[in-house]
C-alpha cells in the first residue's frame, strides 16, 4: 500500500514537473498583462506626489523624491478650471448629484422590470424585455441626437436633471438584464402562493422579491455607479461651466493649464476623481463576484 502510495504521489510529482514550464509561461503573461494594465495608473499616482518642478526637470516617470501631498490640496480647491480657481470640488459634488440619484432610480426600475418580466407573466413580455435589453448593444454616439432633442424640449439642458434622466433611463438595459436573469432562479411556487393570499404585483415584489435581491443589487449599484460617474460624452455634450461632472471637468482643467502645465496637480485631480469608484469596488468588490455567480450573468 505504502508502495503504492509513493508511485501514484511520484506520478503526480512528475505530471507537475511536465506541466510546470507552461504554467511558468502562463504566470509570466498574466504577470506582463497585470504590469501593462497598471502601468498607467502607477505612473499617476507617482506623478500626483511629485511636485512640478521636479517633473519639468526630469520625465513623466519617476519616483518622487520628496512627497508633495499639497498637490491635492491644489487640486481640490485652489486649482483654475476654465475662468474660475475653485479646484474640483464643485465638479465633484455635481458628478454625485448625478450619480447617485441615478444609480438609485435606474436600479429600482431596474429589479421592478427584471421581476415583471421573469416572474410575472404577461403577453409580449419577452417583446418588452428584449426592447429593453437591445440599449445595451446601441453605441451612444446614436443616442447623441434623440437625447439633443429631449433635453431641448423639457427645458433639461445643461442641468445636472438632465444627465441623471439620461443615465436612469439608459441604465435600465443593464439593470432589467441583471435582475431578470438573477429572478429566474425563484420559485415560480413562491409567486402562486403569494397570489393565493391575494398579494398583488408591489406587496409581492415588495415582501418576497425585493428580500431576496441583496446579491443582485449590490452588482447594479456598482455596475450603475462606476459606469455612471466615469461616463465623459454626455457630460461634456449636455453641460458647460459650473455645471458639468468631473470627467468633464478635468478635460477643462488640462486646457485651462495649456500654457504652464502642471502635471503633479492634473495627476492628483485625476486620483481625486477616481477614488469614489476605487473605494466602491475595494468596499464591495468580493459582493461584486458574488452577485454575478448567483446568477446576474448567465
Amino acid at each position: 500500500m505504502q508502495r503504492g502510495d509513493m508511485s501514484s504521489g511520484g506520478g503526480r510529482t512528475m505530471r507537475d514537473r511536465t506541466f510546470a514550464p507552461s504554467r511558468i509561461l502562463i504566470y509570466l503573461v498574466v504577470f506582463l498583462i497585470a504590469v501593462a494594465w497598471l502601468a498607467p495608473l502607477a505612473v499617476v499616482v507617482l506623478n500626483s506626489l511629485r511636485s512640478n518642478e521636479e517633473i519639468a526637470q526630469g520625465s513623466m516617470i519617476g519616483w518622487p523624491q520628496h512627497l508633495a501631498w499639497s498637490n491635492y490640496a491644489t487640486a481640490w480647491s485652489g486649482f483654475c478650471v476654465a475662468e474660475t480657481c475653485a479646484g474640483i470640488r464643485p465638479y465633484v459634488l455635481n458628478s454625485a448629484l448625478v450619480t447617485v440619484p441615478a444609480t438609485i432610480f435606474s436600479t429600482l426600475l431596474g429589479a421592478i422590470a427584471g421581476y415583471a418580466v421573469s416572474l410575472w407573466r404577461f403577453r409580449g413580455d419577452s417583446w418588452i424585455y428584449g426592447i429593453v435589453t437591445l440599449g445595451i448593444f446601441l453605441p451612444q454616439q446614436m443616442r447623441l441626437l434623440p437625447w439633443t432633442i429631449v433635453l431641448r424640449d423639457t427645458g433639461l439642458m445643461n442641468t445636472l436633471t438632465g444627465l441623471v434622466v439620461i443615465h436612469t433611463i439608459q441604465g435600465l438595459s443593464f439593470t432589467t438584464l441583471f435582475c431578470r436573469n438573477y429572478y429566474t432562479a425563484i420559485p415560480q411556487e413562491l409567486i402562486r402562493a403569494a397570489r393565493i393570499d391575494g398579494a398583488g404585483f408591489f406587496r409581492i415584489f415588495w415582501r418576497i422579491i425585493l428580500p431576496l435581491s441583496p446579491p443582485i443589487l449590490v452588482v447594479t449599484v456598482i455596475w450603475q455607479f462606476t459606469h455612471i460617474w466615469n461616463e465623459f460624452l454626455y457630460g461634456v455634450t449636455f453641460t458647460t461651466g459650473q455645471q458639468q461632472p468631473v470627467t468633464a471637468a478635468l478635460i477643462a482643467l488640462s486646457a485651462a493649464v495649456a500654457d504652464i502645465p502642471q502635471h503633479g496637480v492634473q495627476s492628483a485631480a485625476v486620483m481625486i476623481a477616481a477614488l469614489p469608484t476605487l473605494l466602491i469596488y475595494l468596499i464591495g468588490g468580493k459582493y461584486f463576484v458574488r452577485g454575478l455567480t448567483a446568477g446576474a450573468v448567465k
